[in-house]
């Protein structure tokens, strides 16, 4: 059998870091492969925060054999101590005699420390294999990290004329059930799902991951972690009945300053938690300062948003949109039925945003397009 190329033992590292992306909130995906005399012995990814990490469960995997092994890592090893150890001591205390890592912690405080600490225990380090794929896998982490926001997915339901809902708002259902499947995987994988107060007043969304829908291996365990529930609501309009209040997790209507404090009483009461942000452009909830907030202080790497034109054309207008998921339904909505995106201004060929597609395919009698807005520069903290 002809030896493997240390590109095959890092693919697969990366493979089991897939595995954790529905789990590992607000922890990184990572995935460990330990490769001794050009065969596996022992292999882990990171399941839920809390719990071991890749390195730990690879090195469990492997007992004895780990000594003089390489071990392939998709990120940095720790170098601190958290809610587990770092995995750092603990490939130096099994005596590994190399280490693949494909990228480095872009967490500031942590970054090149878990390298140096192999390094200086003289164990050689080799940094930068598969690195494009390893970033693929933790885009919100690394933004929370370089850019101090979440990463944003934008998802749409539209119909071939590119309306999401009629006149009146109602919106249920232009897709099919195999793109509402997709949907909910969307929301497994976010941290926080963010909308518009219109949205659910007009929708009445829980905002839910439903097992039921998953159709994935351990839906009750994913769906057991909700996603937060992030409404954006500037005056406070959020009705007390609203269905989302009362599902498991928590919901967090974000109000611009100055509420009526009876009303907030009166939503905290039913289930909401009020979080009153600065207001920005236009007279709306600061759309900056709140997904900072979600950064610090909620720990949130994704955001995906489902959202009506208004708040999804502000986002996309501030260079918050990174990326967009539109289910595309072979069915004509009209003229009077509401567009994609609220984008006033736009008046000439010069100003249209272009995007870049990233994937198109069917998804039962629907087509998935994922693009991604082209930016001449990075996107604003």
């Amino acid at each position: 059998m002809a030896k493997q190329p240390p590109e095959a033992w890092m693919a697969r590292a990366l493979e089991l870091a897939r595995r954790g992306r529905y789990t590992t909130h607000p922890n990184p995906r990572v995935g460990c492969v330990l490769v001794k005399h050009d065969r596996v012995v022992g292999e882990g990814w990171h399941e839920r925060a809390g719990e071991p990490h890749a390195e730990v469960h690879a090195l469990r995997q492997a007992a004895g054999n780990a000594r003089g092994a390489t071990a392939y890592v998709t990120l940095e090893p720790c170098s601190h101590q958290g809610r587990t150890g770092p995995c750092a001591v603990a490939l130096i205390e099994a005596g590994v005699g190399k280490v693949e890592v494909a990228m480095a912690d872009p967490n500031p405080a942590v970054a090149g420390r878990g390298i140096a600490m192999l390094r200086d225990a003289g164990i050689e380090v080799a940094l930068g294999l598969l690195e494009d794929q390893a970033r693929e896998l933790n885009p919100g982490f690394i933004m929370r990290m370089d850019h101090g926001r979440p990463y944003v997915r934008l998802k749409m339901a539209m119909s071939l004329d590119g309306r999401t809902a009629m006149r009146s708002g109602e919106s249920q259902w232009i897709t099919g059930p195999e793109a509402r499947r997709e949907v909910q995987r969307l929301r497994a994988r976010a941290s926080a799902v963010m909308t518009g107060v219109e949205s659910v007043i007009f929708d009445n969304s829980r905002l839910t991951v439903r097992p039921d829908q998953l159709a994935l291996p351990d839906a009750e365990a994913i769906a057991a972690r909700q996603p937060l529930r992030v409404v954006v609501d500037t005056r406070l309009r959020l009705p007390q009945a609203a269905a989302c209040l009362r599902e498991p997790g928590r919901t967090l209507a974000v109000a611009g300053l100055g509420v009526d404090e009876e009303h907030r009483q009166r939503l905290e009461e039913a289930g909401a938690e009020v979080l009153e942000m600065p207001i920005g452009e236009q007279g709306r909830v600061d759309l900056h300062a709140l997904l900072t907030h979600l950064a610090d202080v909620e720990q949130i790497n994704d955001v995906l948003l489902e959202t009506g034109a208004t708040l999804a054309g502000a986002m996309l207008d501030a260079g918050l949109v990174d990326e967009m998921h539109f289910f595309m339904a072979p069915t004509l909505l009209g003229g009077e039925a509401r567009p994609m995106f609220e984008l006033p201004g736009l008046a000439t060929m010069d100003q249209q945003r272009p995007l870049d597609i990233l994937d198109i395919r069917a998804v039962g009698r629907d087509w998935r397009i994922i693009a991604r807005p082209q930016r001449s520069s990075p996107p604003k903290a």
